[in-house]
């Protein structure tokens, strides 16, 4: 990577970054669609309509406009679905030898993702990758679907790391919009919800895998 430091510190996203997750969010939104009267989608078409903030990402995908409590049921039509799905969801390609590679480095790694704080850290926890990170930070509100780029200021605030020596790895623009708004380098991945054409608009390296970003960062 061309930048002006190397980085020492990794902040991962989870939800395809790490977790391999597209089957059960393409079923979770197909589970709105079947509800609002929308026909389903697959991965790809969902790729090409992804965005945040998510309520206008799910006005785009259902063709309406969503009110106040039309969008509480989306929340919760998305998140009931795709939490029946969860344990069937593996790791991403390379996960968790990347992480352990990093961490034998001598360097740091730590976790945020827009998943609620404790499913996320008892996920986490159960697949046994806790003690990879120096701190996982999830969502602490009840509703999702806002930016990462205030949690991504606060996650590395009380880590007291500078953020020039940080990056993120993750799979939307939202993480590429978070590290620029922090001051902190980027790498996204294809392995998630967004297409290659909308990441590589971000200026950040865009890469297929896990291993690739981190040989990217090591280099």
């Amino acid at each position: 990577m061309t930048k002006s430091r190397s980085p020492q510190h990794i902040v991962w996203d989870w939800n395809g970054t790490l977790l391999d997750d597209n089957h059960a969010v393409v079923a979770a939104v197909n589970n709105v669609c079947t509800r609002f009267g929308r026909e389903h989608i697959d991965i790809d078409e969902w790729r090409t309509i992804y965005s945040r903030p998510l309520r206008a990402c799910y006005e785009t995908l259902l063709r309406r406009e969503i009110a106040e409590e039309d969008w509480a049921a989306v929340d919760e039509l998305y998140h009931v679905a795709y939490r029946e799905l969860l344990d069937s969801c593996g790791m991403t390609e390379g996960v968790p030898h990347v992480l352990q590679d990093w961490a034998a480095t001598g360097r740091t790694q730590s976790l945020l993702s827009m998943w609620f704080h404790d499913e996320l850290v008892e996920l986490v926890t159960a697949r046994g990758l806790h003690e990879l990170f120096d701190r996982m930070d999830g969502l602490r509100t009840s509703v999702g679907g806002g930016s990462k780029d205030e949690h991504l200021r606060a996650h590395l605030k009380v880590q007291e790391l500078d953020p020039a020596e940080v990056v993120l790895i993750g799979d939307v623009l939202d993480d590429a919009h978070a590290a620029e708004q922090a001051g902190a380098q980027c790498v996204l991945v294809t392995t998630g919800v967004m297409d290659r054409p909308k990441l590589e608009k971000s200026g950040y390296p865009v890469v297929d895998s896990i291993p690739e970003a981190l040989s990217l960062i090591a280099a």
